[in-house]
């Protein structure tokens, strides 16, 4: 990826000091989250957001879906869309309930999505897309066919304006609240996969995926 320099509607205006505009952090998050929100603007002026599997590649995002969906054709108009991801790292108890929080690692993308028409393009996004949900899959099962690969539509979207926002650490309690007599501090939060559970009729054996979250 490029360096992403902070926009006027990029930068922190709350807590700016939690502000992260490199472009490794940005990337990292945008890894690790399983899934992504697009937020848009239709034609009649209703906004909507809508959850769905994404990808990055390089210093683009990649999102897929039916050409049926309202949202990704709608978003294939070059209309200015808002993609976010966001990971929970932890519950943050303190000793007022005012300033109880959660640590967390958000990425919050602007900027317009185009369609993908290239097919090479469209393939290596696709299989970008499954490796992300898991590392190596792609290369464990069938390939999408031609006709799967033309009635899917993708979109590109450039990681151009983006900035994260991070949040560690515990409470930050008044002063006047510190000889209040509750337990505070935070609880690490972390995504844990269970035991692989196979489809009825399969005979292959579980590849062993490292099913553990950057």
């Amino acid at each position: 990826m490029s360096p992403v320099a902070p926009t006027e509607r990029s930068t922190l205006r709350r807590r700016p000091d939690r502000g992260r505009y490199d472009d490794d952090t940005i990337a990292a998050i945008l890894d690790e989250a399983l899934i992504c929100h697009l937020g848009l603007v239709d034609p009649e002026g209703r906004p909507f957001v809508v959850p769905t599997i994404h990808a990055r590649v390089g210093n683009h995002l990649y999102l897929h879906g039916s050409p049926a969906s309202r949202a990704l054709r709608t978003a294939a108009r070059d209309v200015e869309v808002c993609v976010t991801v966001t990971l929970v790292d932890g519950l943050v108890l303190a000793r007022s309930a005012f300033h109880h929080s959660m640590n967390y690692r958000s990425v919050v993308v602007y900027g317009s999505a185009t369609r993908v028409e290239d097919p090479a393009e469209k393939v290596a996004a696709l299989a970008a897309v499954v490796e992300h949900v898991l590392a190596g899959r792609s290369d464990g099962c069938r390939p999408p066919s031609e006709t799967e690969v033309k009635g899917t539509l993708v979109l590109r979207v450039p990681l151009d304006e983006a900035s994260a926002k991070v949040r560690t650490g515990g409470p930050v309690d008044d002063d006047d609240d510190m000889d209040v007599p509750v337990w505070a501090g935070h609880v690490p939060l972390r995504l844990v996969a269970g035991e692989p559970v196979a489809d009825p009729g399969i005979t292959a054996q579980w590849p062993a995926y490292e099913l553990t979250r950057p």
